[in-house]
């Protein structure tokens, strides 16, 4: 089954309705939903090339201020955004944010997407391991698809990921 057979999709590639089953049990972790959260916000200053400072982005996106600077330290090592050190520094994305998707903030900040064991044993392992291989390409295609540039322009509108 693809992701895109299970669920409703709407014109910004984003998942409107319930959340198949299979679904369900896949969990990102906070880390990645806040990373996401102030990278939509640095897509929207983005044309402006304003730099976004720490307390604005934690009070704005209700991430504690802490943990942004960790995060926002592995998301520049990851080369998804710049800073500028002193008074006048901040940060900003380092590519335009139709170039950035979530599967590019996944990769940075947990490694991969759905991560398989490696067995493969008994009559049906190699069918059920290339099953799951398959979900996890079908899931990484998806999060390839949906760029900051979408997020940020559908941000207005509540859209759940």
């Amino acid at each position: 089954m693809i992701l895109s057979q299970c669920a409703r999709w709407d014109n910004a590639g984003l998942p409107t309705g319930r959340v198949p089953a299979l679904f369900r049990g896949v969990k990102l972790s906070v880390k990645v939903d806040y990373a996401c959260r102030v990278l939509v916000h640095l897509a929207k200053i983005y044309q402006g090339g304003e730099l976004a400072h720490i307390e604005d982005m934690a009070r704005l996106e209700k991430v504690p201020a802490n943990y942004l600077v960790q995060i926002l330290s592995e998301l520049r090592n990851g080369g998804l955004i710049v800073s500028r050190r002193g008074k006048q520094g901040g940060y900003a994305l380092a590519r335009a944010p139709e170039t950035v998707s979530l599967l590019d903030v996944v990769e940075v900040i947990e490694g991969e997407m759905l991560e398989l064991p490696l067995l493969a044993g008994g009559q049906s392992g190699r069918r059920v391991n290339q099953a799951w291989k398959d979900v996890r390409m079908a899931l990484e295609a998806r999060a390839r698809s949906i760029t900051f540039d979408k997020l940020m322009r559908g941000s207005e509108a509540m859209y759940y990921i």
